[in-house]
């Protein structure tokens, strides 16, 4: 079997600053097969000149000259961030900044410790204004908040009514203020104030409040405060560094921790790409001393601690709806995922005495195939039709049936190039201007016109399906694909531009979080759970499609890259939205009802989908799986929660109406461990998904192992394991 070479962190339950412990991983084979590479992220595309699609004046988009500074103005802005609520409508719905959810008003800025609400149906975080921090005597109410800096893992908000400024970092345990006038400082609570008391030097206050919380307020210098039943005055004016933390009750050395650690803040932080499947997190800190973050479960599991410079305190711990948050020591993290190695075909091949079925329904399928009949309109049904066709190209390759190649190019040639072309007269892609991105005709009058693209929701989902098509026909036909090479990569780099350039045309990886490492899909809409996301398998197939592109085009940064966040999206909807009968962090009533989230929220999870009630459980798990694709047998490679979730969706067969093509995905699961019998019930099938097919489900099943049992890593599909990490 073959061996990751990740180091494990040597978590900390007693001591909290034990040094990590570090092997020297053994020396390379001889003269390995060459890994795929990470070129510098801040490095010119190859293209000298991208191509840009026709410019438009969208009529439905939010005005982004209200929350953000001008300077920000002249660069593509984010438009699925984590800070998203704070820029839209009047920026006033919380954000989950990790541990805390914030809100921000005219005048102040509210933090909160979240409890959670639970459910067999749903989980979400109650927001209450545990703390409200502000100045007296403001006379500036109505001026609005400002986003004056935004990075990977931070964003800094400024009250300009109030002259403070808030370093919104994620994963920090305080919440730091930079009181940048002298001011009367002012904190409020909705709870009672029990106890309030400094230290001698009034540079540590402690709150307690009658719901059972304790706050520490800490002062890079002295100041004066003063209290009665919810309110914290200054008694002189203050100018400075403010940090507040909430005490967790997760040890007794708790607040020693804190007060250690409460003199070095971040500003700010970075994600880069620095080798195949490696991220490296680095944060820019003032103060003095060491940071101390947290991280979630995923980042538990990830971190690589190459120099055992870094100490995981395992006994020190906050609750969040992701999981318990763990601190970590250091401003430096390096996050290594489990490989992935992205493949046109099947992982292990198909069985050779199938041909002849798939051949047959291939020749039927390729022969339906008819550009001029296409009746949608809509970017995202279109582009599933024309992944659908490239499909048939691969699977004719797998089966040595080639015959067929020609009609597939000639579909996808028709379908594809309007698109790109511009000549699709009902529909086609634009450059918006105000944000920096791609929209669609109908998207650019209408904000619910294609699931919402005009208003950035979706991105990855729609754009991956064309990337898809793309790939294929760049691989068959190497002439067309370097004629349209610059369109597929103006396509790509919506949604998977690494730059941090000032003249880049598109946001900087404009779906995909830093921080949590998922999706997400929400787009320019205030929600008052935060971002959103629904199907990890389609924003998996943005990426994966992604990296095939980049394996059409011989470009093995865009391959690495892609494959990497494939890797990174894969581990997240097995952390997050899988929910396994044993194991999961999730509420036991929650986890007795679900096997998989419907829509995940940064505050809540929700079982019911955007268009189906949580009793349609087969649309939840085909939600979770279409497009079905080579690498859709990495993303369900736990063959015991495949048998728990086709299990739990079965019965949900029986009821009347439900669709064909959502039972073939059930069908296709439960295949992984039941070939025959599945195999049966695809051929009784009276229809499929619009981006699915027979030939594509018979493909499916006769490229399936023989195992029944166990769990298989996405790191044993990876030929080059050994040398990636």
């Amino acid at each position: 079997m073959l061996k990751k070479l990740r180091r494990k962190v040597k978590t900390i339950i007693t001591k909290p600053l034990k040094k990590l412990s570090s092997k020297k991983p053994p020396p390379p084979p001889p003269q390995p097969p060459p890994p795929l590479t990470i070129m510098a992220p801040a490095q010119k595309s190859q293209q000298a000149k991208p191509f840009l699609f026709p410019q438009t004046q969208s009529t439905v988009l939010p005005d982004p000259s209200i929350f953000f500074t001008p300077e920000l103005l002249s660069s593509p802005l984010p438009t699925n961030s984590f800070f998203q609520n704070f820029v839209l409508k009047n920026g006033d719905q919380a954000e989950y900044i990790h541990p805390y959810l914030i809100k921000s008003s005219l005048s102040s800025l509210t933090i909160c410790y979240p409890s959670q609400f639970l459910s067999s149906a749903f989980i979400y975080n109650v927001f209450n204004a545990d703390l409200t921090i502000s100045v007296i005597n403001n006379t500036n109410l109505n001026v609005k908040h400002v986003i004056t800096a935004f990075d990977d893992l931070s964003a800094t908000l400024v009250l300009p009514s109030c002259g403070l400024r808030f370093f919104l970092v994620r994963g920090s345990p305080f919440l730091t203020c930079d009181v940048m006038n002298k001011v009367l400082v002012y904190i409020s609570t909705i709870h009672a104030i029990l106890e309030f008391y400094s230290n001698d030097a009034k540079t540590k206050y402690t709150i307690k409040m009658n719901n059972g919380q304790t706050w520490f307020l800490y002062a890079d210098k002295p100041i004066n405060l003063t209290h009665d039943m919810s309110k914290i005055t200054a008694l002189s004016e203050f100018s400075g560094i403010i940090r507040l933390a909430v005490l967790p009750d997760s040890g007794s050395n708790t607040e020693a921790i804190l007060d250690r650690f409460s003199s070095c803040y971040p500003v700010s932080g970075t994600a880069t790409f620095t080798s195949p499947f490696c991220l490296e997190y680095n944060w820019d800190t003032r103060g003095w001393g060491d940071l101390l973050m947290l991280a979630h479960p995923l980042h538990q599991k990830m971190i690589y601690d190459s120099d055992s410079s870094l100490s995981m305190m395992e006994g020190f711990k906050y609750k969040s709806i992701d999981g318990d948050l763990v601190g970590v020591v250091g401003d430096s993290w390096i996050l290594k995922t489990d490989p992935v190695s992205v493949t046109w075909h099947s992982i292990k091949g198909v069985e050779e005495e199938s041909y002849p079925e798939i051949i047959d329904a291939l020749v039927k399928d390729v022969a339906a195939l008819d550009a001029k009949a296409i009746s949608t309109t809509s970017s995202y049904f279109y582009g599933k039709l024309v992944a659908r066709a490239a499909r048939f190209a691969l699977i004719a390759e797998e089966v040595s049936y080639l015959d067929v190649i020609p009609a597939i190019k000639k579909f996808l040639k028709d379908a594809i190039e309007p698109w790109l072309d511009g000549t699709f007269s009902a529909n086609g892609f634009l450059y918006d201007t105000k944000w920096g991105g791609l929209v669609t005709k109908q998207g650019s009058t209408d904000s619910g016109g294609d699931f919402g693209f005009g208003i950035y929701n979706d991105h990855h989902y729609h754009i991956g399906y064309f990337l898809y098509g793309i790939a294929v026909l760049a691989k068959v036909d190497p002439l067309w694909g370097r004629k349209y090479k610059p369109q597929a990569y103006s396509l790509m780099a919506d949604f998977m531009n690494l730059s941090k350039l000032s003249d880049a045309k598109y946001t900087r990886v404009r779906c995909f979080d830093f921080w949590k490492l998922h999706s997400w899909a929400g787009g320019l809409t205030e929600f008052a759970d935060g971002r959103n996301q629904e199907s990890t398998s389609e924003a998996i197939n943005a990426y994966y499609s992604a990296a095939l592109m980049g394996l059409a085009y011989g470009d093995s940064h865009l391959a690495s890259i892609a494959s990497t966040l494939s890797a990174l999206e894969i581990q997240s909807a097995q952390t997050w939205w899988h929910i396994r009968e044993k194991g999961t962090s999730y509420a036991e009533d929650f986890t007795r009802e679900n096997r998989v989230v419907g829509v995940l929220w940064s505050t809540k999870r929700d079982s019911g989908l955007w268009f189906a009630p949580a009793d349609w459980r087969e649309t939840r798990l085909g939600i979770q799986l279409l497009p079905l694709l080579p690498i859709s047998e990495i993303v369900f490679s736990d063959i015991k929660f495949v048998k728990e979730l086709v299990r739990w969706t079965l019965p949900a067969l029986a009821r009347e109406g439900v669709g064909e093509g959502w039972k073939g995905f059930v069908y296709a699961l439960e295949g992984i461990y039941d070939k025959n019998g599945a195999l049966d019930k695809i051929k009784n099938l009276q229809g499929h998904d619009d981006g699915n097919s027979l030939t594509n489900l018979l493909w499916w099943i006769h490229s399936r192992d023989d195992e029944a049992e166990g769990s298989a890593k996405a790191w044993k599909h990876c030929w080059f394991c050994h040398y990636s990490h």
